[in-house]
């Protein structure tokens, strides 16, 4: 067992009671992400197993409504890393995964027997994208556990007219996230989470100490991992500055639309989002 006590202490920059934790707790604590990975490769075996870990994770109604396309060839791979163009990283990963909702499955298993799919709709579209996040988070965490690292990959949504053709997706089948895997160069340090007392609530939902806690948080994470003024979300649209907090980066990125064109995109795949 592990005192919980520093890990929470690094994950919050608070000092707060801890409990004794099992390994494998404490190894959830400890998570760090991983984005630079040494020129080595990840064995079939291994990763079919932190696959099978991750087919393991719960999934609404047993659907099982997601799938996974294995990416290895490295020249595809840095395709992707080419047209997201700032996390050129990407490329240096023996294994690129690409998470995926999928209802094309179960359209086909009612063919299959012979009966009408009759949800299609924004309730299934939910459905995939939880059961799929679920999965890959299961999956960090065996990876983890391996001493592999890894890191999810928003971006690939943003280049979605392209990943889409790249990995054949049919109808009913689209990129929830990537996901870069290897053996990392070194660990990064544990980034600092929002303080419990902002995310979690307790019978009902209050944020009415939301401003000062920000605040309070703003200044213990800029202590710690200060962001470049080169750094920050859409310099293009708001002028780069030192000194900016957590809070009005997330604030810089939030406020300029971004893939506004998803539900299109969902919608000439198939999925209705009535």
């Amino acid at each position: 067992m592990t005192d919980s006590s520093e890990l929470l202490r690094a994950r919050y920059g608070l000092d707060q009671p801890g409990t004794d934790v099992p390994p494998a707790v404490a190894a959830l604590l400890d998570r760090r992400v991983s984005r630079r990975y040494r020129d080595e490769n990840v064995p079939d075996a291994l990763l079919d197993t932190l696959l099978a870990a991750a087919q393991s994770a719960p999934t609404k109604s047993d659907l099982q409504q997601y799938a996974v396309v294995v990416m290895r060839d490295r020249a595809r791979i840095k395709q992707i890393a080419d047209w997201i163009g700032t996390m050129d990283w990407i490329a240096t990963a023996p294994v690129f995964l690409v998470w995926c909702g999928d209802m094309r499955r179960g359209q086909r298993l009612c063919d299959l027997h012979g009966m009408p799919h009759a949800n299609n709709n924004l309730d299934t579209f939910l459905n995939t994208a939880v059961d799929c996040t679920l999965a890959m988070g299961q999956f960090i965490a065996a990876a983890d556990a391996a001493g592999l690292g890894t890191c999810p990959i928003s971006y690939v949504r943003s280049h979605i007219e392209r990943v889409t053709p790249l990995l054949g997706l049919p109808a009913g089948v689209y990129p929830v996230a990537g996901l870069t895997v290897g053996w990392p160069v070194f660990r990064r340090p544990i980034a600092m989470r929002l303080p419990q007392s902002v995310v979690v609530h307790r019978e009902r939902y209050d944020d009415t100490a939301l401003e000062a806690e920000v605040r309070a948080y703003d200044t213990r994470r800029a202590a710690r991992e200060p962001v470049a003024a080169g750094s920050l979300k859409n310099n293009d649209v708001y002028p780069p500055r030192d000194g900016v907090g957590w809070s009005e980066n997330v604030a810089r990125q939030l406020s300029v639309p971004e893939r506004f064109g998803f539900a299109a995109y969902l919608k000439t795949r198939g999925f209705e989002l009535a």
